[in-house]
């Protein structure tokens, strides 16, 4: 089986850290402010210990101000990259299994969800459904055990090195996203090697 597993923002869609500094601005903060009051908030939100609410709520008493509204949600406008969903749908024609594995928070789960970036994957797995987020090797664990696929039997991208270093320790084909293009050669060369690799296998040669 050949599982292939896609990061969202960055990848699919542009990243959302373009959404950094707007809610700083909205609430009238500098952004050191703004970093001083999600400190240790933001990870607990990626990997679903505290709800929306809760992180603002947390985020509000801080800075000695009452938030109802969701910023994250609010200023998150990603792009979608054309030529990646071709890839991913291209996959999907031949065969292949497609899957989404992203860290992400519930604000912009349910963007992407409304905008239907998801619906190119035959699966998402979100971290903060997970309880788990990328670069800890649990994310990636997770994973395959439910698709109930070998590490290298995967190809994994995503535009953030460490995420790549990460999954590559575990076995994992991963290469680092930088554009459409190279993507496209490096699904390709994956292609070729595994169909070679597992060729040899089936007549008995050691590789």
């Amino acid at each position: 089986m050949k599982l292939f597993i896609f990061d969202m923002g960055g990848v699919v869609t542009t990243n959302a850290s373009e959404v950094r500094g707007r809610p700083a601005a909205a609430l009238g903060v500098t952004q050191e402010e703004m970093d001083r009051a999600t400190g240790g908030l933001f990870d607990q939100l990626t990997v679903g210990k505290i709800t929306t609410k809760e992180f603002w709520a947390s985020v509000g008493e801080r800075l000695g101000k009452k938030i109802d509204t969701d910023y994250f949600h609010l200023f998150f406008h990603p792009v979608l990259n054309e030529e990646t969903k071709k890839i991913i749908l291209g996959l999907r024609k031949k065969g292949f299994r497609v899957v989404c594995g992203t860290n992400t928070i519930e604000s912009h789960y349910l963007n992407h969800m409304t905008r239907g970036d998801y619906a190119f994957f035959d699966q998402t797995y979100a971290s903060q459904l997970m309880g788990a987020k990328k670069p800890d090797p649990l994310f990636w664990k997770l994973i395959l055990d439910a698709e109930k696929c070998e590490p290298n039997d995967a190809f994994f991208t995503d535009d953030l090195e460490a995420n790549v270093q990460a999954a590559a320790a575990l076995g994992i084909h991963a290469v680092q996203f930088t554009d459409a293009k190279k993507l496209r050669a490096d699904v390709r060369e994956f292609l070729r090697e595994y169909k070679k690799k597992h060729l040899l296998t089936i007549l008995g040669i050691d590789i």
